[in-house]
């Protein structure tokens, strides 16, 4: 089997924000013991932040008001640290870390993807444990995922793994936001993430790290749309990483995957890319994309919200302002709204039609 680990900042910093060693060494024991199962295991590590934090005298309370220049400093300097401990709790088992430093364009640029995977599976063949975190550094705020949740869906279907372990600092899924309910239970089981479910599990993380639950549904919404199931657990618990690969029962939320999965040209469109804005379409627009196979021509389109260029990632929605799907436009915001809703029979035949090519579009439902 092929695992692919996310550990969250909050579960390797103690309350002051430092990084943690002995919640390094727990989680690399279990690694150890995947890899002596004959199980690969990729880490996506959070916390280069968090290690570079304290030695620019900046404390974990400061972290929310930090600017993103600054951060981005200090995972400069919390990086090399980070790796550093990962590497020294991985030696004792005769394991070592290979360090790979993803950013968006590694995901959307089909040459930069097929790179990045070719570095992993050669890592892994060689024996190394692949550690992944976002490139911080230079990753422009604007575009940059915010957590490594995302990163690591993305980096499951990158090597085709056959699990995605989401360690966490709560026992899984809730029924509520636990700091605001008290009667919140776990969710042990969902087949389907839909709206109601992602605002109901709350909102962003502790603020030693950057992701929160919702964000960790929509990394197992990636990886389910990837045909990969997802366990969220607590990081803590006794054996949870080997758990989690034996499928054992209450170990956590276990997100099961759906029966097709997507070419990873359209999971970055639907997912990784940022929406430039949004097009509202008619009735009948949104029952034909439904039925699959289908481009999105002006004349089922409704409304234009945001300004966006040719290429740029849109929203798809009904009538309800329910998001039907999401693709990259092949027109402009502004001449769509001359074109929108025209028959395409009065446009003149120079004027472009299709708004949203097929092979462009990912249909969410």
């Amino acid at each position: 089997m092929k695992v692919v680990v996310k550990v969250g900042t909050s579960s390797l910093t103690d309350e002051d924000g430092r990084i943690d060693r002995a919640n390094i060494v727990g989680i690399v024991d279990q690694v150890a013991a995947c890899r002596r199962s004959g199980h690969d295991v990729v880490l996506v590590t959070s916390g280069a932040i968090a290690a570079g934090m304290p030695l620019l005298g900046l404390t974990a309370a400061d972290r929310a008001s930090a600017d993103a220049v600054t951060l981005q400093a200090a995972s400069a300097v919390g990086q090399p640290i980070l790796h550093g401990e990962w590497d020294a709790a991985l030696r004792p088992h005769a394991l070592f870390a290979g360090q790979i430093l993803l950013a968006p364009h590694n995901f959307g640029d089909r040459s930069q993807y097929l790179h990045a995977r070719a570095t992993l599976d050669r890592l892994i063949e060689l024996g190394a444990v692949p550690l992944i975190n976002e490139n911080d550094a230079v990753t422009d705020d604007e575009i940059r995922y915010g957590d490594n949740d995302r990163i690591a869906a993305l980096a499951a279907h990158l090597v085709e793994a056959d699990l995605l372990v989401l360690l966490t600092d709560t026992d899984g899924v809730l029924t509520a936001d636990p700091r605001t309910d008290p009667n919140a239970s776990l969710i042990e089981a969902i087949s389907e993430i839909d709206a109601e479910l992602a605002a109901a599990v709350g909102g962003p993380g502790t603020a030693r790290g950057s992701g929160g639950m919702a964000s960790k549904l929509a990394a197992a919404r990636i990886a389910s749309w990837s045909g990969i199931p997802t366990v969220i657990a607590r990081t803590q618990r006794p054996n949870v990483l080997l758990d989690a690969v034996a499928g054992t029962d209450g170990i956590g939320t276990v997100v099961h995957p759906r029966a097709s999965r997507l070419s990873a040209r359209k999971l970055w469109i639907g997912f990784a890319m940022t929406s430039a804005g949004a097009i509202t379409v008619d009735a009948g627009a949104a029952a034909a994309l439904q039925r699959g196979g289908t481009s999105l021509l002006s004349a089922g389109v409704s409304e234009v919200s945001g300004e966006f260029d040719v290429r740029d990632a849109v929203e798809v929605l009904d009538g309800s302002g329910a998001q039907v799907g999401k693709g990259l436009v092949r027109m402009a915001s502004e001449e769509l709204r001359r074109v929108a809703g025209v028959p395409s029979r009065d446009l003149d035949p120079a004027q472009r039609r299709i708004v949203i090519h097929a092979d462009d579009l990912v249909v969410f439902g």
